[in-house]
């Protein structure tokens, strides 16, 4: 299966690169990498890395963002530290710890470089998933390093840390949801925007078949027609996005090559919900396909 894209020589020539590698779009999209719903997607977001801006990824749950991320580290031939933000994230998550060891028999104190520092000193991508998550008083720590300046001050060892070239930030949001907040502007203004929604039709026909071991096309065609009804059912408010999720719906595919599809969409989607309305709906419309 090739997916062949019109890009713009200074992204042909990343993938041309990339090919040395042996690692094609097409091949990473085998791989288990991200197929865009638009390739415009894809040109933008490789377009912002290439000239040094951070780039946030913004869009529902399981529509794909860290596979997103993950496809364009590849792309770029660059490995990935990751932040995984939560509540309970802080300075030492987020740029490292300190810790006694030994050296010549004596005992030290030894600083251990978190994501941040260690995407900054090698030149790499960092990704920094659900960024909302973070307490606000968070982030501010790393401003510095999301500008221009691309500079922190390690507060646990007053080392000036300078970003190597190659370093790139992608973050990944999901709003609205429980234990979320908003961005502040000072924040926001750091990042180059980019809506990721849900993969639909064709391109989750050839996401099922690439990325799981589904291979019989009427019963792929049916998980992509459950997938739309599912999308539309989110868009008017009568299922959550946890339901559309497109991760959980590949879980399903999978499991169906072992056990009955309804099953498989039982294990892998309803017993996940807490909505006894959504689990209710979901039934009915897998019962109606399958």
């Amino acid at each position: 299966m090739n997916l062949t894209y019109s890009l713009p020589e200074s992204i042909q020539a990343i993938l041309e690169k990339n090919k040395k590698t042996n690692n094609p779009l097409n091949t990473l999209i085998r791989q288990g990498g991200y197929m865009p719903p638009n390739i415009d997607l894809l040109v933008d977001a490789i377009t912002a890395l290439s000239m040094g801006k951070n780039i946030l990824l913004k869009g529902p749950t399981g529509a794909g963002k860290t596979k997103f991320a993950e496809t364009l580290s590849n792309l770029f031939n660059q490995p990935m530290f990751s932040v995984n933000c939560s509540v309970d994230l802080d300075s030492e998550s987020l740029l490292g710890f300190k810790t006694l060891s030994y050296e010549d028999e004596k005992q030290v104190i030894e600083f251990i470089p978190g994501p941040v520092i260690n995407a900054m000193k090698h030149g790499t991508f960092l990704y920094i998933d659900e960024i909302n998550m973070a307490k606000p008083e968070t982030l501010p720590l790393i401003n510095g390093v999301l500008d221009y300046r691309r500079t922190i001050t390690n507060p646990f060892t007053n080392e000036m840390v300078t970003a190597k070239d190659g370093f790139g930030v992608i973050a990944a949001i999901n709003e609205g949801y429980v234990g979320t907040v908003p961005l502040n502007e000072a924040l926001k203004n750091r990042f180059v925007v980019i809506e990721v929604p849900y993969i639909k039709g064709e391109q989750l026909k050839q996401l099922i078949q690439t990325n799981t071991e589904l291979k019989d096309d009427k019963t792929i065609d049916l998980f992509v027609k459950l997938s739309a009804d599912f999308i539309q059912a989110v868009y008017q408010g009568k299922l959550s996005e946890d339901a559309a999720s497109i991760r959980a719906l590949l879980d399903a595919c999978d499991l169906s090559v072992v056990i009955p599809p309804k099953r498989a969409i039982q294990r892998a989607i309803i017993d996940k919900l807490n909505e006894e309305r959504e689990r209710e709906f979901i039934y009915n419309l897998t019962e109606t396909l399958f």
